[in-house]
């Protein structure tokens, strides 16, 4: 493999805004923000939605409209006569 062309790894902490949880992996990116976990220095990234609080994970339901989505639809895009 050619030397010097892959990009660098750096430690990386993507953190739940929601849940507070942390997911620490490595990454291609760096921030502003860092964070010293058990004795490594980490990029912080924030994240409004991972798989600790996305619904599809979670298993938590949400209302979703049931009445009327293929009508509206077509009543939006219906031919017009």
């Amino acid at each position: 493999m050619k030397k010097e062309i892959h990009p660098a790894f750096y430690p990386a902490c993507f953190r739940d805004v929601s849940t507070g949880r942390k997911f620490l992996t490595k990454s291609t990116l760096r921030s502003k923000e860092t964070e010293v976990i058990e004795g490594v220095e980490y990029f912080v990234f924030p994240r409004e939605v991972t798989s600790d609080s996305h619904p599809a994970y979670t298993g938590e339901k949400r209302f979703v409209d049931s009445a009327g989505r293929v009508e509206r639809f077509n009543s939006k895009f219906r031919r017009r006569a």
